[in-house]
């Protein structure tokens, strides 16, 4: 299965959309003939077989497990799953279970179309703190796995290059990362890297803005979640901006590629900033030579993005119950292990990962683990995120196409700060 270069997420319309529907009665369950409850669920992975498949088998264990409950899934193809949410918030009747993409849960919390997880805390505390999705201080969303972003490099490359192997605890400096780009350019690499610029969407918050962070700015004022002013267009930012700016006018990157890892399989780039997903692929057609290696630090330590899809219970589901005992069945190690294994994610508890085959301590994939638990970030848990992510994406593609920098962030500072007063601060004060 080809996997997206980043989670699928919800556009700033269908936020819009969900917004103003309001709260209907959502989740009516019905009773089966042999007087179970039936819990319905919905999921975005009918183009995803492997995934599918984990599922189904969590739901007929579950099913057979106890008399009192049974889930019934509906699986909807991605290009189509954003529709079927909002004509089911529209009409009042999204289902008990859903998933989720974690960066819009804060705007579906907000919404009221959810409500809280009420999950025990030996699960929730089990997990990857970025597959677990908080609004308000609770929990209202978690999730089986994580992706990753790493460098990849092959070692004789970078040995032939005199370029020193960067470690989790000790990383390239900005200063070692751009003279790497320019040792491996000046070796006879057109382009050093591969950032995949030519990708859209939350590909660009997801992977630049922890670029962003790790200048020391960010996309909003977390202390207060009022304002992206001083975060998003301060002197850190600032800095982050010329310096990505720079990538492209130099020549060390290009938006001129192909989305996907090929472009690095091929030796036609010496680095790819990438994720798991596009491992195995690269093992594959690299071998022992292929290094997975740390974002640099660029002042403020590495950063990658962190948090993808999750579960949420609907807030008109008629038998919460149920649903949170389904999904506290769901969160076994077991079933965390396959997910990982089949789709090769980061698994979210430290038993599912011991056991995976490609995670475990020895696992081929185990750097991306590492690379988590140590580097993650969540992106703004704010209602406000889908705006700040657009809003991002165009300020950053402007200035990758030599925009003035300020400028282009003092704009997107007004538009993100607007929509939030527009909102009445999503609730924050």
């Amino acid at each position: 299965m080809k996997r997206r270069t980043a989670p699928i997420f919800v556009s700033a319309g269908l936020v819009g959309v969900l917004a103003l529907t309001g709260c209907g009665q959502a989740g009516q369950d019905t009773t089966t003939a042999d007087g179970k409850t039936e819990l319905s669920m919905w999921t975005h992975s009918a183009g995803n077989p492997a995934e599918l498949a984990v599922y189904e088998k969590i739901i007929e264990d579950f099913n057979a497990s106890q008399d009192e409950y049974t889930v019934v899934n509906e699986a909807f193809p991605q290009g189509a799953y954003n529709d079927a949410i909002v004509a089911a918030a529209a009409s009042g009747d999204l289902p008990c279970l859903l998933d989720l993409d974690g960066p819009i849960m804060p705007n579906w919390a907000w919404a009221e179309y959810l409500q809280p997880l009420e999950l025990p805390t030996e699960i929730t505390d089990s997990l990857l703190p970025t597959a677990v999705g908080v609004w308000n201080d609770e929990i209202y969303s978690a999730g089986y796995w994580d992706a990753a972003l790493s460098i990849f490099a092959r070692k004789s490359v970078l040995d032939e290059n005199g370029i020193r192997i960067p470690s989790i605890d000790e990383p390239w400096t900005q200063e070692e990362f751009d003279s790497a780009l320019a040792t491996l350019k000046s070796a006879g690499y057109e382009t050093p890297i591969d950032i995949g610029a030519e990708d859209a969407g939350e590909w660009w918050p997801y992977a630049y803005s922890p670029m962003l962070q790790s200048f020391g700015g960010d996309l909003i004022d977390r202390d207060t979640m009022l304002t992206a002013d001083g975060a998003l267009n301060g002197p850190e930012a600032v800095a982050w901006g010329e310096w990505f700016q720079g990538l492209f006018e130099k020549g060390y990157a290009s938006n001129g590629g192909t989305v996907g890892n090929q472009e690095f399989v091929d030796d036609e780039v010496a680095l790819s900033y990438t994720g798991v997903w596009n491992a195995l692929a690269s093992l594959d057609a690299i071998g022992d030579d292929l290094l997975i290696l740390p974002p640099p630090d660029l002042g403020n330590g590495p950063k990658i993005g962190g948090g993808s899809w999750q579960w949420g219970i609907s807030s008109g589901c008629a038998d919460a119950d149920g649903a949170r005992e389904y999904l506290e069945f769901s969160f076994k190690d077991e079933y965390i292990t396959q997910f990982a294994d089949t789709q090769i994610v980061i698994p979210a508890t430290e038993g599912a990962a011991a056991a995976s085959k490609y995670f475990g301590e020895n696992g081929v994939l185990r750097p991306f683990v590492e690379l988590s638990q140590n580097y993650a970030v969540l992106r703004p848990e704010t209602p406000a995120y889908a705006v700040i992510s657009s809003t991002f994406q165009t300020a950053a593609k402007d200035i990758m196409n030599g925009a003035d920098v300020q400028s282009t962030l003092d704009t997107a500072v007004s538009d993100i700060d607007a929509n939030i007063e527009s909102n009445d601060g999503y609730g924050f004060q």
